[in-house]
């Protein structure tokens, strides 16, 4: 008897491990993303979708590769299967904000759209490396059609809701759902109303800006991560940030650095991007300004960063 208990014993400890070898390569099985504090550090670059140098610039300037590279969806475009390998061969794990602009999210949640959702869900499980999504990002600002005073919160929770029940249905287990808001600003609205809940977000993500020399971490993310915390325990990512000329760029971009570390954040993605709008919407790139360059680099070098 003991010799045919561990015979079944040892079929079932090999059987697992088959299993899970299988699991591990088939397309949507991949694990979940790493969760350590202060080990990520992505970036946004405008033209980054068909010109992949303007990271590996970003990368020079910073003296890091990041480990995530983002780009912003439209609603009824596909998955950018191609950028996403390209990220990966580079160590990156790619971050999507989906925007529905002027899309009657209404129809999203009651499954008008859900032959798109599902063709996009099998192209992102077929890709099987670990992907970032979050949907109508900044949705407590009412800059966006999706967002307040536009829409009525319940409205964006159900269609949240709709569409991870909808790719978790289509075996689309890569994504890690990035439930992103804006920081916390004159105009904006309170955050619970938009909170879908535990169980349909992985990570929760905060938007937010250097403007002026006045502005500290603390100062623009430390009441939101309050919030968000009262909300959930889930991991915090800093997930568009930039530190514009008019704020300092130089002088601020350690405190960035020391804010997301002093937070207990997952790290930071920067929005390296030009603007030349106004004090909102400044030239937030670093790449030229050898100061700014040399400010992040320093801040940047004790990121201990996670491969996704």
């Amino acid at each position: 008897m003991r010799f045919r208990l561990v015979s079944v014993v040892a079929v079932v400890i090999v059987a697992a491990a088959v299993l899970v070898a299988v699991i591990r390569l088939m397309p949507g099985g991949t694990p979940a993303l790493p969760t350590t504090p202060a080990s990520y550090l992505g970036v946004y670059e405008s033209g980054a979708l068909t010109n992949y140098q303007l990271v590996n610039n970003f990368t020079a300037a910073t003296g890091k590769q990041p480990n995530l590279v983002g780009y912003y969806s439209g609603w009824n475009e596909q998955f950018q299967t191609s950028f996403a390998e390209t990220a990966s061969k580079h160590g990156a794990a790619t971050i999507m904000q989906w925007d529905p602009t002027n899309i009657p999210v209404a129809k999203i949640a009651a499954g008008d759209y859900d032959a798109y959702l599902r063709s996009f869900a099998q192209s992102v499980r077929h890709f099987g490396h670990p992907v970032v999504i979050g949907f109508g990002h900044e949705m407590n600002a009412n800059w966006y059609s999706w967002g307040y005073h536009q829409l009525p919160p319940a409205t964006f929770v159900a269609a949240w809701r709709h569409i991870v029940t909808l790719f978790r249905g289509a075996g689309a287990s890569n994504v890690t759902w990035l439930w992103t808001v804006q920081a916390d600003e004159a105009g904006t609205g309170p955050i619970a109303a938009w909170w879908p809940g535990t169980k349909y977000v992985d990570w929760i993500g905060i938007d937010g800006y250097y403007y002026d020399p006045t502005d500290t971490f603390g100062g623009i993310f430390g009441q939101t991560i309050a919030q968000v915390r009262a909300l959930s325990h889930l991991p915090v990512l800093v997930s568009e940030a930039g530190v514009g000329p008019a704020a300092g760029q130089a002088q601020k971009i350690p405190d960035l650095f020391a804010g997301m570390r002093a937070y207990g954040t997952l790290g930071l993605v920067y929005f390296d991007i030009a603007q030349h709008q106004g004090t909102y919407h400044q030239d937030w790139r670093i790449e030229n300004s050898p100061v700014a360059e040399t400010a992040f680099r320093q801040g940047a070098a004790g990121l201990d960063l996670t491969d996704p």
